[in-house]
């Protein structure tokens, strides 16, 4: 088979997928279209006395009160001041908020430029990351959802 037979039938078992890109400081990532609700633009959240440290507050979401996670905390960021854009998530437990510095566009990624996580990763983020996709431009972290609900992070944290 002709190398370019090879790449031809390489490019049609690759599986295609659509991702919100969100960017945190310089770095970008990414969340699949499939859990996000909503995109909720320059948000301020309201604080929650004694709450984990991961939650970024409370905010308004169609008439009932969403709780937010702060993935600058998750990341071990320094806090941003000012308002932050919000993705509205759906999880088995519900919706919830996740406040990043910037949505992005929607891209579509290919499963052939997908990384694994590296090994040398550190725990923190290897339960945070579902690996990367190399794109021409950037390199696009893949967030994986699931693991980013309060209340998963919650039982993860009493642990």
């Amino acid at each position: 088979m002709s190398t370019t037979a090879k790449s031809q039938n390489s490019a049609k078992t690759s599986s295609l997928m659509e991702v919100c890109s969100v960017r945190l400081g310089q770095t970008w990532f990414g969340v699949p279209i499939v859990h996000i609700l909503e995109i909720v633009g320059s948000a301020r959240s309201q604080p929650v006395p004694l709450a984990p440290e991961y939650v970024g507050g409370l905010v308004h979401y169609r008439g009932d009160v969403l709780t937010t996670v702060s993935l600058r905390h998750l990341l071990g960021l320094p806090p941003k001041d000012g308002s932050q854009d919000i993705l509205v998530l759906e999880s088995v437990n519900g919706c919830f908020g996740l406040l990043v510095d910037l949505v992005g566009e929607v891209l579509t990624v290919s499963s052939a430029d997908y990384e694994p996580n590296p090994s040398i990763l550190d725990q923190r983020r290897k339960a945070l990351f579902a690996g990367a996709y190399k794109l021409k431009d950037k390199l696009l972290v893949m967030l994986d959802s699931e693991r980013l609900d309060p209340l998963r992070l919650g039982l993860h944290s009493a642990n």
